[in-house]
């Protein structure tokens, strides 16, 4: 069960500071679109990417400490439920011209979980 919870968190964390580092930075398309699009404030957006980008941390960290890890899945599991209600509440899960790019948080909602759950029964 280690290896699934490894190879799942190495994943969750790739993705996760792939995607928290230009919110950080307030970088490229992502965030100037969660500005825009979704009337997020600059500090909001810098706040939610420095969240990924911990959770990214956590993980690499969570495979030698496991509580840490499990920790790190559930709060990126958490973050991932706010951008899922974010997209709900813009309508972008009605709209077929955005739906392919909100569903990102949700695929990462169960990855993460999935995470949380195998580092768990690795202990």
């Amino acid at each position: 069960m280690y290896i699934a919870a490894a190879a799942l968190s190495v994943l969750l964390a790739l993705v996760s500071v792939a995607a928290g580092a230009p919110k950080t930075l307030l970088k490229g398309d992502v965030p100037a679109q969660l500005q825009s699009h979704m009337g997020l404030s600059p500090a909001l957006v810098r706040f939610i990417g420095t969240a990924e980008v911990a959770a990214s941390g956590g993980l690499v960290v969570g495979l030698f400490w496991q509580p840490l890890g499990i920790a790190a899945a559930l709060g990126f599991a958490a973050t991932m439920v706010g951008a899922v209600g974010f997209h709900v509440k813009h309508g972008d899960y009605a709209n077929p011209e955005t739906r392919g790019s909100s569903m990102a948080p949700i695929v990462l909602l169960l990855v993460s979980i999935a995470t949380a759950v195998t580092l768990t029964l690795a202990n």
